[in-house]
């Protein structure tokens, strides 16, 4: 069964109901997050400092539920205003996935247990028409058979919901780049007169915004698993989104997202190569490095701003580019990030001696 979102028309392209949606998002994720801030908070959740954290000291981790309410205030607003709706499944999907991770932030729920409603909730949303059929990339693409697709599509979502969970481990990082990244799919969907994926975009960047001004380095508040695990799950369904209904195809949503996804799947590469246990805190992953080796956080996650907004105008400009200019890009991006990574060793190294 195939159940997508219902398109709105150019009419509705407006500049101020646009205004509108990320204002309303904004006010009301701040409100809520600096609710949770306080001591008095009835959502009082602590995240106290292991083996993975940059922090000392320990913080509240409920912004993500503010995050949560003012991203599905901001869908009824949109189904309000425009008559135009989100696949319910996506919603859906997005609710299990922030109950879930919830609970997690309240009681440390087990590993296999998260994995395993992850890959339930992958298979739904898969189900329900958000399957990966063609693998797309520059001037090329190829049909997966039915049961592959399945598989890989199933995984490419449990890989993000859980890479997202993995990256969210310094203040103002996964906020900030989910601004940065969910803008440029807006903008995609606006170039690709898909006003309701434009629209779906612009409700997660204001949701998050009002989270980031109280998470910015020195953050004092966190956005834990609810918020970070959740927001892992829609860049998922929304590229599969954008790849399904043809806004842009999928290799350019990892273009978007490439700061975090060459990060997490480099570190759970190396970590799986010497015997590591993937499932447990570290602090392997670059950014967490870049931090011990100096940079602090305001620094590097600056950085990481500049890298992401660079991610995202090269999609832009990938976008309506040709073939020859399209492949130019990627190259230039695996050089770039295979010099951040030699880069980052010989830091280190040099630390060292």
């Amino acid at each position: 069964m195939e159940i997508h979102a219902i398109d709105v028309g150019g009419e509705y392209n407006s500049p101020m109901i646009s205004v509108l949606i990320v204002v309303s998002s904004f006010l009301l994720s701040m409100c809520l997050t600096r609710i949770f801030i306080s001591p008095t908070s009835p959502l009082r959740v602590m995240d106290h400092p292991n083996e993975r954290s940059l922090h000392s000291i320990p913080r509240p981790r409920a912004g993500g539920v503010a995050i949560l309410v003012a991203f599905f205030a901001g869908m009824g607003l949109v189904a309000l205003l425009l008559d135009s709706t989100v696949n319910p499944f996506i919603l859906l999907s997005a609710l299990i996935i922030a109950v879930i991770s919830f609970l997690d932030d309240c009681y440390s729920l087990g590993a296999g247990l998260r994995f395993f409603i992850h890959f339930c909730v992958a298979v739904l949303l898969v189900m329900s028409g958000f399957e990966l059929v063609i693998l797309e990339l520059p001037g090329f693409s190829w049909q997966w058979p039915s049961f592959i697709a399945l598989l890989v599509s199933s995984f490419f979502i449990v890989w993000l919901i859980n890479l997202y969970n993995f990256m969210d481990g310094m203040d103002g990082f996964a906020a900030g780049m989910a601004i940065i990244g969910f803008s440029c799919f807006s903008l995609l969907g606006w170039q690709a007169q898909h006003y309701t994926f434009m629209y779906a975009n612009l409700i997660i960047v204001g949701a998050v915004a009002g989270f980031l001004l109280f998470n910015f380095p020195p953050a004092k508040i966190f956005m834990g698993d609810t918020g970070s695990s959740t927001l892992g799950f829609l860049m998922a369904a929304y590229s599969l989104w954008a790849s399904v209904e043809g806004i842009f195809p999928i290799w350019l949503a990892l273009m978007v997202f490439s700061p975090f996804i060459v990060d997490a799947s480099v570190t759970l590469t190396r970590r799986l190569l010497t015997g590591e246990r993937v499932w447990e805190a570290h602090r392997g992953h670059f950014y967490q490095r870049l931090v011990q080796l100096g940079w602090g956080h305001k620094k590097t996650v600056l950085y990481a701003y500049l890298l992401m907004a660079l991610c995202g105008t090269s999609a832009w400009f990938a976008m309506q580019a040709g073939v020859v200019f399209q492949w130019v890009i990627v190259v230039t991006w695996i050089a770039i990030y295979c010099a951040i990574m030699v880069g980052v060793t010989r830091l280190e190294r040099r630390r060292v001696i």
